[in-house]
């Protein structure tokens, strides 16, 4: 991945260390009133009779590792034991460690989505890390609401990023297939496998050619639909819990009613239009506002279901505006 010595050296530093360790401050430093995770002797049965039964990949992941958990602090000698117990339950260290290792492939794939076709603007090796490590602050601070499937979630939403820029360049056809079978794969991760479809539909859909009954790029997008409904829909049919919705609970009043609610939504909103800002050309702002237009779905979603105070739920749309403003978009002129 890196062509020098002192590339490698620096890319460990930036790109694992320091993410690493930022996300083990945050998780081990910062207090808040998701705390209560910390001190969950076990898995928290939310996690199996209400919504999140849904996310039937993170659960899983998190039966396997919090019995891991149980395994080092009760097998594995006395400085384990003191450690871990000392400083979280099984379960909270077996979620720090799931998503500190999706963390630090998502930090890969976007150091690796910031080199396919940099912008003028981060051109510059050290300007590029410095964006780099913004979006991995960016993360960092939004995790003092964890859960066992953002991390993972936005791993898979990166990688299909990645898979539909390579689409793009190179129009081989297993790029496609990937990002196919990816959503399809993530929607039983978290449903922000439909913003990989906003952003395939960003790059791709022309309202120009729509005009003109051109329908070639407009086809590409209906299987990807499919692949994010099929397998939504049927595991609200498989998944049969008694208590288990379709959704939490709806928070529409309460993110329009709460001060910290309308901070996280202001958050939200301050972030994206400094990224907006730092757009050098027309073409980038123009593809940041055709995102967020195709990108309204979810954002109605999380009005209606979610928190904004829980600003993880920005997270892909922020991270996803910082990519767009960092690249070099030349070519994608005529179709936006």
């Amino acid at each position: 991945m890196f062509t020098t010595n002192d590339e490698k050296i620096n890319g460990l530093l930036f790109v694992i260390i320091l993410p690493f360790l930022l996300y083990f401050m945050s998780y081990y430093g910062f207090e808040s009133s998701y705390t209560i995770l910390k001190t969950s002797d076990r898995r928290p049965e939310f996690l199996f009779n209400s919504v999140y039964a849904y996310r039937v990949i993170p659960n899983y992941i998190s039966v396997k590792m919090t019995d891991f958990m149980v395994y080092l602090i009760q097998y594995q000698g006395p400085f384990f034991k003191n450690f871990l117990s000392k400083n979280g339950t099984p379960f909270y260290h077996g979620l720090f460690l799931v998503n500190s290792i999706f963390f630090i492939l998502s930090s890969v794939i976007l150091y690796k989505l910031l080199k396919i076709s940099p912008s003028a603007f981060i051109s510059d090796v050290i300007i590029r890390r410095i964006v780099h490590l913004l979006s991995i602050f960016f993360i960092v601070i939004t995790q003092y609401a964890p859960t066992n499937c953002d991390m993972i979630a936005l791993f898979c939403y990166l990688s299909g990023v990645y898979f539909t820029f390579k689409y793009y360049l190179t129009k081989k056809i297993q790029f496609y297939l990937f990002l196919v079978i990816l959503i399809a794969g993530s929607t039983f991760v978290r449903e922000t496998a439909c913003l990989n479809i906003a952003f395939f539909a960003a790059v791709f859909f022309s309202f120009t050619e729509l005009k003109k009954f051109q329908f070639k790029y407009i086809t590409l997008i209906i299987p990807l639909i499919f692949a994010f409904i099929i397998p939504y829909m049927g595991l609200r049919q498989l998944v049969v819990i008694e208590e288990a919705t379709f959704v939490e609970g709806f928070y529409i009043n309460r993110n329009f009613t709460s001060p910290f609610n309308l901070a996280g939504l202001v958050f939200a909103g301050v972030v994206i239009y400094f990224i907006y800002k730092l757009c050098t050309e027309e073409t980038n702002k123009r593809f940041i506002k055709k995102y967020l237009f195709f990108s309204l779905p979810y954002l109605f979603m999380i009005t209606m279901v979610g928190l904004f105070w829980e600003v993880r739920l920005f997270l892909p749309i922020i991270i996803t505006s910082l990519i767009i403003a960092s690249s070099h978009l030349k070519t994608l002129k005529s179709k936006l």
